[in-house]
């Protein structure tokens, strides 16, 4: 989800209003999501290397997750949307670990996924699933490692979107993307609409995917 601080840049206002605006976006997607019969829809929220960002906009970005939190885990609820979060969230600020827990619990018979990537690399994820395969006895390999990632609960990739014209993965579900099909967009994330999302179905149901093959 990139763009939000060249959208309010643009505009001449602050890179707040442009991750508010981001927000906004989210939630226009997750109302739509019920006639796309997506089974998960997975979004880079927060990714490890954020930290590195100015302290004020990183204060910025975690008190807006609380608010989002609040405000919209209702109608998550309302519209049978399950969350998941990917990442090392669990380090994150305790209140904010207890909010994602409550959400988590509140959410887990929902019929659709929405996964969240906070505090999430790609790279330590795969570190960390290689770890665990190790610790567990049972030797590293692709399937071992397969079974120890955040998202060896979910669907696998099967269509990676990236907003604002920036053609890079960006450290985002390296191991999954192996064999998905890719689609950038210079559409800035706060503009993202659903029908940008239907688009972007349409356009992957034409491709043909060879897994490597011919």
């Amino acid at each position: 989800m990139d763009g939000n601080g060249r959208w309010a840049k643009k505009r001449a206002l602050p890179r707040a209003v442009g991750h508010q605006r981001g927000v906004e976006a989210v939630r226009r997607l997750v109302r739509a999501l019920a006639p796309t019969g997506l089974e998960c829809l997975t979004l880079y929220a927060f990714s490890s290397e954020n930290w590195k960002r100015p302290d004020e906009e990183v204060d910025d970005l975690m008190n807006l997750m609380r608010r989002f939190i609040r405000s919209d885990l209702p109608e998550f609820v309302a519209n049978n949307v399950k969350l998941k979060i990917i990442g090392d969230w669990q380090s994150l600020a305790p209140d904010i670990v207890a909010m994602l827990e409550d959400a988590l619990a509140q959410t887990a018979n929902g019929t659709q996924t929405l996964a969240v990537a906070l505090n999430y690399g790609g790279q330590h994820e795969i570190a960390r699933a290689a770890a665990k395969a190790s610790a567990a006895g049972g030797g590293i390999s692709i399937e071992t490692i397969a079974a120890h990632l955040d998202t060896a609960d979910l669907p696998p990739l099967d269509l990676l979107i990236r907003t604002s014209g920036e053609v890079r993965l960006s450290n985002f579900l390296l191991w999954q993307a192996a064999y998905a099909e890719m689609l950038f967009v210079d559409t800035l994330w706060p503009d993202f609409e659903p029908a940008h999302l239907t688009r972007a179905l349409d356009d992957f149901a034409r491709r043909e995917r060879r897994y490597g093959g011919r």
